[in-house]
């Protein structure tokens, strides 16, 4: 397959990473007339019980990503936490969107900020922090409270630690692992809004309006699309958005998670190359979904307008919540998704539940 062709359904999509992201574009693609073959290193992964085909392998085996690539027309990545390596060396058998150069951004947070701010877009300001020597003096030259988070493998709050006081530095370095961080300045922000971009190869960019978040120990709980009494800045915040894809020069979906301040600022806190928690509403409450998009961006498709059918809120079910599941889909108006896991954990995303509000 060159970059230019268009894949027939019947193709196989590859997806790098089993959970619960995988399994919806999965599904997305197989609504489309497209297979599927998840490589995870894990057993029994969600994605894999709605696939064709799943390869169980470490994502350094190259013999098992060299037979992945033969197998399918296309890859793509759930998460972007996957190694760059892998990346790389399947970009050299077989088309992957996004591209190893989109993925070497996202997952180092210095590169994604300075990636961000050189395209005059705003984040929290921010300090390098190569060992924790430094730390304190950072802290006192950011004149209030900051969050030390760490460069790489963070998410839903993990590798962060907020520091309110010089005295608590070292604390906070041993808290998130005593690797290279990044510490920002603590934003006090309105509220936390994201907007999810999708791009085709053909570099056409569609969005999907703002929506606001709303998190429980630092895991997504709550999302209201559009968010409320944003139309002021749904343009702007979408901007953003598209801008930021540009520049990355990707085809398929972008996240932008950012904090909305009383000032009206618009500053860029994380960037996710995939599907995201907070576009799971757009099943329902969009003609095309996040995932939709990105599997008519994998193959070739022009990107879809999102078609927005109103007003909708999605709820994480976290941990040992979706043991409500029949109480829950007794309720005509919520669409219930299960992800398929097998053990529940405290703050585990399990599932959600969508309602059209109007």
């Amino acid at each position: 397959m060159s970059g230019t062709d268009l894949l027939a359904p019947g193709a196989v999509i590859g997806i790098l990473g089993g959970g619960q992201l995988g399994r919806m574009t999965a599904l997305a693609a197989a609504a489309m007339g497209y297979r599927s073959h998840i490589f995870c290193p894990d057993a029994d992964a969600p994605a894999s019980q709605v696939t064709d085909r799943t390869t169980q392998a470490g994502y350094g085996d190259t013999a098992a990503l060299d037979a992945f690539a033969a197998s399918v027309d296309v890859v793509t990545y759930e998460f972007e936490n996957i190694p760059y390596g892998t990346v790389a060396h399947l970009a050299g058998r077989v088309p992957v969107h996004p591209g190893a150069g989109a993925l070497a951004v996202c997952q180092d947070r210095l590169a994604e900020k300075v990636f961000v701010n050189c395209l005059g877009i705003g984040t929290a300001d921010f300090r390098v922090v190569p060992d924790p020597s430094v730390l304190p003096a950072l802290v006192d030259g950011l004149d209030g409270p900051c969050v030390l988070k760490a460069n790489t493998m963070g998410y839903d709050g993990k590798g962060q630690a907020l520091i309110r006081h010089p005295h608590e530095a070292e604390d906070a370095w041993l808290a998130v692992g005593a690797r290279l961080c990044v510490l920002e300045k603590f934003v006090e922000f309105e509220r936390e809004v994201s907007v999810i971009a999708a791009r085709d190869r053909a570099g056409r960019v569609v969005c999907y309006p703002a929506v606001e978040n709303r998190h429980e120990h630092h895991i997504l709980k709550h999302t209201l699309a559009p968010a409320p009494d944003f139309e002021a800045r749904q343009e702007a915040a979408q901007a953003i958005a598209v801008r930021l894809i540009e520049g990355l020069d990707m085809v398929g979906v972008l996240a932008v998670e950012m904090f909305a301040c009383s000032d009206g600022r618009l500053l860029v806190n994380e960037l996710a190359p995939r599907p995201h928690n907070s576009g799971h509403w757009t099943i329902e409450g969009c003609r095309v979904s996040q995932f939709a998009n990105l599997v008519r961006a994998l193959v070739g498709l022009p990107v879809a307008d999102p078609g927005v059918r109103g007003r909708a809120e999605m709820l994480n079910l976290l941990g040992d919540e979706a043991d409500d599941w029949a109480a829950l889909a007794a309720d005509p108006a919520a669409s219930v998704h299960l992800y398929g896991k097998a053990e529940a954990r405290p703050g585990r995303k399990m599932g959600h539940v969508t309602r059209l509000i109007s």
